[in-house]
């Protein structure tokens, strides 16, 4: 029977450890940590063998493979669902456009910005709606709107005409800002981490947190009005 340091030796020849690995990236990523590699592991963007005492071993194509998506989310400001499933077609013997191909302009596209009378048009609203809207602190006045605005102005002019008036709707612009207050309570340990790892990992949590508290919202929403029209 092999003894368990020849065991060890089979999985990780020619492999190599986490400290090797980040002296091979330090010089294109140095701010690059182990707990930045684990969080990759952990987003399936690398998976290494394990020793039998549970050291990790990373292969030169691993390397490679960590040296792609880091370029990527560099590079391109690529959120590593985007890098993960182009790896995954990688590895299924496809070839996808390199996401970089496009150009980082397509990537990242420049957000369009609204005039006033752009957004009035777009948002199909009279201009008074903008007024109160922007009087009541639901809108932000600005010499120009994003997409964003446009949304919010076609839901107020939808509203509107049931009755439902910027001044009425405020709370929720205010209970928006509580529950970005609740999820940054809910991150303060890795927000005060200034590994990237950490940043990464609430960047990750906090739309699945903003989800959730959409859920209970429409929840509650739901049975208000089942009681109302019941």
């Amino acid at each position: 029977m092999a003894s368990a340091s020849a065991r060890e030796r089979t999985p990780s020849a020619g492999r190599l450890s986490i400290g090797q690995v980040l002296a091979r990236l330090a010089p294109e990523f140095p701010n690059l940590t182990s707990s930045k590699l684990r969080f990759l592991e952990v987003q399936g963007i690398v998976t290494p063998v394990r020793t039998e005492s549970g050291y990790r071993k990373f292969s030169h194509d691993d390397v490679e493979r960590l040296r792609l998506a880091l370029t990527l989310q560099r590079d391109h400001y690529l959120p590593l669902s985007v890098i993960r499933d182009y790896l995954v077609e990688l590895d299924a013997g496809r070839e996808p456009a390199p996401p970089t191909s496009v150009g980082a302009a397509a990537i990242v596209p420049a957000p369009r910005r609204y005039r006033r009378e752009e957004l009035l048009s777009a948002a199909g609203c009279p201009a008074q709606l903008l007024n109160d809207a922007i009087g009541t602190g639901v809108i932000q006045g600005a010499e120009t709107y994003t997409e964003e605005t446009v949304t919010l102005l076609r839901s107020l002019a939808a509203l509107n005409r049931h009755g439902i008036e910027p001044r009425h709707v405020r709370a929720l612009r205010q209970g928006a800002e509580r529950d970005a207050a609740l999820i940054e309570s809910a991150l303060t340990p890795l927000l005060r981490r200034t590994d990237a790892a950490s940043r990464g990992r609430a960047g990750e949590i906090a739309p699945e947190l903003a989800r959730r508290l959409d859920e209970m919202r429409a929840v509650y929403l739901r049975a208000a009005l089942d009681r109302l029209l019941t």
